[in-house]
C-alpha cells in the first residue's frame, strides 16, 4: 500500500472531469444560466469526494486515505470545471461579434471582442451608472473589470468544489460500510482500496 491515493480515486477523477464538462456545456453553451453552475459545484464537490471511496471500496484503513482520495477527485473536478468556465468565457469574450436577434434590437453598433462586450453591458438598464459607479469609462477598463469579477468567480467554484469533496470524503469515512470478514485461512478476502477485479 505505497500508493498515495487508491486506484478508484484516480478512476474517480476521470469521472469528475466527465461531469464537469457536462455541467459547463449544459448551463453555459446549451442553456445558458450561469448560476447554476455556482449552485451545482459543491454538490458535484461532495459526490466526487464520496464516490472516489466509494469505487475504491474503502472499508478499513486510515481516514488520512479517505481524505487523500477525496482530495484528489475533487481538485481535478474542481480545476476542470474552473478551467472549462474561463475558457468558454474567454471565447465569448473574444469572439463576440456584436450579433444580437432583431427582438432585441438587432445588432450592437462596435469593433469586435471586448468592444463588443462592453457596448452590450452599456446597453443594459442603468448600464452606464452602474459601469461608471465601478470606475469603468471605456474597452481598457472595462475588460479589466470583466477579468477582475470573472477570475472571482473561477475561484469561489475551485474552493467551494474542492471543500465539498473533502466533505464527501468525511461523510464516506462516517457511512462506510464494514470491512469483510476474513476468509477460511485468515487472510482479508481483498485489500481495502483494489477495485474489485472484472
Amino acid at each position: 500500500m505505497s500508493r498515495v491515493i487508491d486506484r478508484g480515486a484516480v478512476f474517480a477523477g476521470w469521472v469528475g472531469m466527465a461531469m464537469a464538462a457536462v455541467i459547463v456545456v449544459s448551463f453555459l453553451l446549451v442553456i445558458p444560466i450561469e448560476p447554476v453552475i455556482w449552485f451545482m459545484s459543491p454538490f458535484a464537490g461532495i459526490l466526487m469526494g464520496y464516490y472516489a471511496n466509494a469505487r475504491s471500496e474503502r472499508r478499513a484503513g486510515p481516514w488520512v486515505r479517505i481524505l487523500a482520495n477525496a482530495a484528489y477527485a475533487g481538485a481535478v473536478t474542481a480545476l476542470t470545471l474552473t478551467l472549462l468556465l474561463l475558457g468558454t468565457k474567454a471565447i465569448f469574450f473574444v469572439a463576440d461579434s456584436g450579433y444580437r436577434d432583431v427582438s432585441l434590437g438587432g445588432t450592437v453598433d462596435c469593433t469586435g471582442g471586448a468592444d463588443c462586450v462592453y457596448r452590450r453591458y452599456l446597453g443594459e438598464p442603468d448600464g452606464p451608472a452602474r459601469l461608471e459607479a465601478q470606475g469603468v469609462t471605456d474597452v481598457a477598463s472595462f475588460t479589466r473589470f470583466y477579468w477582475e469579477q470573472q477570475l472571482g468567480t473561477a475561484a469561489t467554484v475551485l474552493v467551494v468544489t474542492f471543500a465539498g469533496s473533502l466533505a464527501g470524503g468525511l461523510l464516506y469515512g462516517v457511512l462506510r460500510p464494514r470491512p469483510r470478514p476474513t476468509d477460511a485461512v485468515g487472510t482479508p478476502s481483498r485489500p481495502a482500496g483494489d477495485p474489485p477485479s472484472a
